[in-house]
């Protein structure tokens, strides 16, 4: 944690509550005396919650601002050209 805090000149605490945050969400495994390390399938589930979080928090304000806005499917361009 101090090493990471130091690197990058974040506070301590908010490195420690990072690191805590991705270990809950079962991104990292902390092993005893070695370290956090990167569980396999982190990726994976990253994306998921991240799918999980725009879906229930982004997606509502965005489909209003679209309402609010008139724009119809059709006019949306999903690829860019």
């Amino acid at each position: 944690v101090r090493s990471l805090a130091a690197q990058y000149m974040l506070n301590p605490l908010t490195v420690g509550r990072a690191l805590q945050a991705l270990t809950d969400d079962g991104l990292l495994d902390s092993r005893r005396g070695l370290g956090l390390f990167v569980r396999a399938g982190a990726r994976d589930k990253l994306r998921a919650l991240e799918r999980q979080r725009f879906l229930e928090q982004e997606w509502p304000q965005l489909r209003q601002k679209l309402r609010r806005l008139g724009l119809q499917m059709d006019e949306l361009q999903w690829e860019q050209a």
